[in-house]
């Protein structure tokens, strides 16, 4: 046996480690997620993904300068028109009892990578119209998937959805395979959205974003 081929075998050893674990843990455990990315996440794969998004200019400046949403005050924004960007995705942080994430260090392409989509994660669940239930996370995973074209962790987790529901919930089954065909469908439709620096955007219109962006419900 060769040592790439050992090295190989380990990593999908690993891969399959992290993905049992995350399939026991309750929905949502964040560690079992983060745990399943460093796992799944090999150079090649991420390289290529941040390749494809950098043909993009929005994603590619935001690589280059390391772009992120910088600090906000939740209760600000929810005093915005109730159609803006910023108070819909106040309320939904709100009504979710959810907080912004903590800051962590930017190494190199994978870290801002990983950062920039956890901090915008539920920027995109308010412009994609998805809910925090099972079929709104399968929902915007899928658009995720979609528009990041090569990204292990983001099929893996779809492939973790699905595993769950045929286990736990099967009577889902019909209402995530919807949620999974309609958010792969708008992702493919979209523009790309990984980059946009939403901050700058927070007292926007969000029908006006997301027909900018042809983001169609």
């Amino acid at each position: 046996m060769s040592i790439n081929t050992s090295i190989n075998q380990q990593w999908k050893m690993q891969v399959v480690e992290r993905f049992l674990e995350i399939l026991k843990v309750p929905y949502g455990d964040f560690q079992a997620i983060g745990n399943l990315a460093d796992a799944i996440n090999d150079v090649e794969s991420v390289e290529q993904t941040v390749e494809l998004l950098s043909q993009h200019p929005t994603a590619k400046y935001a690589f280059q300068n390391r772009l992120l949403l910088e600090d906000y005050d939740l209760d600000q924004l929810y005093t915005l028109n109730q159609n803006t960007l910023g108070y819909i995705y106040s309320n939904h942080m709100k009504s979710n009892n959810l907080k912004p994430i903590q800051p962590r260090a930017i190494e190199n392409d994978y870290t801002y990578l990983m950062y920039h989509l956890t901090e915008t994660h539920d920027v995109w669940h308010v412009v994609t119209g998805s809910d925090t239930s099972m079929a709104g996370e399968t929902k915007l995973q899928s658009f995720v998937a979609a528009q990041l074209k090569t990204s292990r962790f983001s099929f893996a987790m779809l492939a973790k959805n699905l595993l769950k529901t045929a286990v736990e919930d099967l009577e889902l089954a019909q209402l995530l395979m919807d949620s999974l065909a309609a958010g792969w469908v708008m992702g493919k439709q979209a523009k790309p959205l990984f980059g946009i620096q939403w901050n700058k955007l927070w007292n926007i219109p969000l029908t006006q974003l997301q027909s900018e962006w042809n983001v169609i419900l």
